[in-house]
């Protein structure tokens, strides 16, 4: 078995990796989300370590010494990261020559022989559903045995073994909690509308829906939601209450943990019975005696993707939703009680000034909780990238989705909304968004009942204004 280290590269200063490093970007409120990509391939190698760098602290200096204690280094990659990644690597060959560097994430997955191409210094990537392929090359076993790897042969010329078949027994994948355990501190780890310290893993992979926009489901994950059994996702939840005792929250990371509504309610069931605060991702039409259920057995928030106001924008997108049932939905979980934070996503097809207007009204109308607000970022293995390229949408110049500093830019314009106009609008959805008197006295009294939400609060609200100050920074630039 080879020396392996799996590693989350250190990055720009206010570094989000978002949910499960998909993004990469300044984010309006600092967050870290578990490396749980890579965590599930390192339990699967023995002896193997997982760095996550950015929320640990550790800097280029303090991880480059560590490259002559290992034979393998794998680190997760994406769209926007992914030239400060390839200095990375360098820089760890540089230290230990002999080191083999792997690269794994949804961006090599859809570009492998691009990705080789740019950079030589990386030995291999593994595509799509990695974990098994990873854990084979960790074994020492010849490439050109290894299915789902992309690498060169002696030859310099690149090799494409065929696809790796989807895992299909999702209990065959051992508990991410242990690598957690044994590597992380989980008190590094905090988002904003979650409890701290907060621990996050998959119960399943894949998402019926079939969003343009959405990355892991067309590169990774997969359109079936292929799921733990009840007893498995049980199983890792009483162990990871016993390791992590001051843990005050967990959250299913699942693309759409209510895809599979009977499994959700069973799952919850067993956590009521436990004692267990949990919150997970959900799609905006949850009927309301499921969300009972739930709600009845530790369902604090959902986390939901609303991305538009705008009925045509969401069939643009094949969101398969309808406003009037997202807003029945909202309603339902507030007089229940159950938190959301609500996503939303500026610049899809169809967006005019009017269509942001729109979604503006939904958001205030709605009222979830909490609110993040993107701009459409157009990822290669997505549909929203192919029609970008074929309509010229994608301004080119910014096609790295990200600018210098990290902070996320617009990167799609359309004949009646250029970029710039998109960009701004994120900062005023958030101001009309908070800064309107009910909001913000919802926002004092949660401080005034807990001193604790007091302080995450003006911590957030510092951090909030630092974005803004960025984002016109990156306008600027």
């Amino acid at each position: 078995m080879m020396r392996t280290l799996f590693l989350q590269p250190p990055s720009f200063d206010g570094f989000d990796g978002g949910a499960g490093s998909r993004y990469q970007a300044k984010r309006e409120i600092r967050s870290f989300w578990f490396p749980t990509w890579l965590a599930q391939p390192a339990a699967l190698v023995p002896g193997s370590r997982l760095i996550d760098a950015p929320p640990a602290g550790l800097t280029m200096e303090q991880v480059l010494p560590l490259a002559k204690d290992y034979d393998l280094v794998v680190m997760h990659t994406s769209t926007p990261s992914f030239a400060s990644d390839v200095k990375v690597a360098d820089a760890l060959k540089a230290v230990n020559p002999n080191l083999k560097i792997g690269l794994v994430g949804a961006k090599v997955a859809v570009q492998p022989e691009e990705s080789l191409n740019d950079a030589p210094v990386i030995d291999f990537v593994a595509r799509n559903e990695f974990d098994f392929t990873i854990k084979e090359v960790a074994e020492g076993r010849d490439f050109a045995t290894i299915d789902g790897l992309s690498y060169r042969n002696a030859e310099g010329v690149v090799v494409h073994r065929p696809e790796r078949a989807m895992l299909e027994n999702m209990d065959d994948l051992p508990f991410v909690t242990e690598v957690y355990k044994r590597d992380l501190r989980i008190e590094d780890y905090f988002i904003g509308y979650l409890k701290h310290p907060y621990v996050s893993l998959y119960t399943g992979r894949g998402c019926k829906s079939r969003c343009t926009f959405c990355l892991w489901p067309q590169t990774v994950g997969g359109h079936r939601y292929r799921t733990r059994s009840v007893e498995h996702v049980v199983r890792e939840i009483a162990y990871a209450r016993e390791a992590f005792p001051q843990v005050k929250e967990f959250f299913f990371d699942d693309d759409t943990f209510t895809d599979d509504l009977p499994r959700a309610e069973a799952i919850a069931k067993e956590l009521g019975r436990m004692g267990v605060t949990w919150s997970c991702n959900a799609k905006a039409n949850v009927p309301r005696e499921t969300l009972k259920v739930l709600k009845d057995n530790g369902l604090r928030l959902l986390l939901v993707g609303y991305e538009s106001g705008n009925q045509q924008i969401l069939h643009n997108i094949k969101k398969g939703m309808r406003i009037e049932v997202a807003k029945r939905f909202t309603k339902d979980c507030h007089e229940l009680g159950i938190a959301i934070h609500g996503t939303f996503v500026l610049g899809l097809p169809g967006e005019t000034p009017e269509t942001i207007e729109e979604t503006i009204r939904f958001a205030i109308e709605t009222n979830p909780h909490t609110i993040q607000v993107s701009l459409a970022a157009p990822y290669p293995g997505t549909e929203l990238y192919r029609q970008a390229m074929e309509n010229g949408w994608l301004d080119t110049d910014h096609a790295e989705l990200i600018d210098s500093r990290g902070v996320q830019i617009a990167p799609l314009h359309y004949p009646h909304l250029a970029h710039t106009q998109i960009f701004d609008s994120v900062e005023t959805f958030y101001r009309r968004f908070y800064f309107r008197p009910r909001k913000i006295g919802s926002i004092v009294n949660e401080m005034v009942r807990s001193p604790d939400m007091m302080k995450r609060r003006l911590r957030e609200g510092v951090e909030f204004f630092q974005f803004l100050n960025a984002r016109k920074a990156a306008k600027a630039g």
